[in-house]
């Protein structure tokens, strides 16, 4: 009998891990994002191109500096510690017209919150963010691409549209390079195209934001090459 309760318990609490992490492999499996209704794709025309973990006081001036030199927007997913580090750089984003998007307080894996701290964690990225910008995020895309079943319901139920990708630079990594980046994020887009790069390195290596920045020119030239407009995520104006 002890053997079966056991053998029960243990089903169960399989069970309740596999729904806890059910959407997690959602940024390697298009099919989940399907399944969860998790958008890895615009709805219409255009190719948005997505920055997260900032703000940065090297990275994102560098990054609104290019965007502006091609008057093209972007969606700035903020994480809030940052923002509260730096409201003033968080506000020149929203003030430059880019779409404020939301990424969380602190950069931890939704896989490591319990729903309670992951809902105050939520509550004070929002009011950070809200407070710095005057902007109230529609979008929200997790630290590292990878959402629990609370975090997708905690997004649902603040009105956020959870948003993953369909390209990224994987620029983050050591190993990457300004060329490996534009190639990865930039080479072959098409139309609908959600474009993951960051410009801040708070976690991620040292500098490495000075690749993405290096290798943006050619990533907004392959998009514009395409004759699709750059859009941001929710507003749907064109640029560029």
């Amino acid at each position: 009998m002890r053997t079966r309760t056991w053998q029960l318990g243990a089903m169960t609490a399989g069970a309740t891990a596999a729904a806890w992490t059910a959407p997690a492999a959602a940024p390697v499996v298009p099919a989940l994002c399907t399944l969860f209704d998790i958008r890895r794709r615009l709805d219409g025309p255009g190719i948005a191109l997505t920055f997260d973990d900032g703000p940065h006081p090297q990275g994102t001036p560098g990054v609104l500096e290019e965007l502006a030199r091609h008057d093209v927007r972007a969606t700035f997913f903020l994480v809030g510690e940052q923002v509260e580090r730096d409201p003033a750089l968080a506000a020149e984003i929203a003030a430059a017209g880019h779409e404020i998007a939301i990424h969380g307080y602190a950069h931890t894996l939704l896989l490591r919150r319990a729903p309670r701290a992951l809902a105050h964690d939520l509550d004070r990225a929002l009011a950070t963010i809200e407070s710095a910008t005057g902007v109230s995020p529609r979008c929200y895309r997790p630290p590292y691409g990878i959402f629990s079943m609370a975090g997708l319901g905690l997004c649902r139920r603040r009105g956020w549209e959870p948003t993953l990708w369909s390209r990224w630079g994987r620029d983050w990594e050591a190993r990457g390079t300004p060329a490996t980046i534009a190639r990865r994020a930039g080479e072959g887009l098409v139309a609908g195209d959600i474009v993951l790069l960051h410009d801040a390195d708070h976690y991620s290596v040292p500098d490495s934001w000075r690749r993405t920045l290096a290798a943006l020119p050619a990533i907004v030239d392959s998009a514009l090459a395409t004759g699709e407009p750059l859009v941001t995520l929710t507003s749907g104006e064109a640029s560029g």
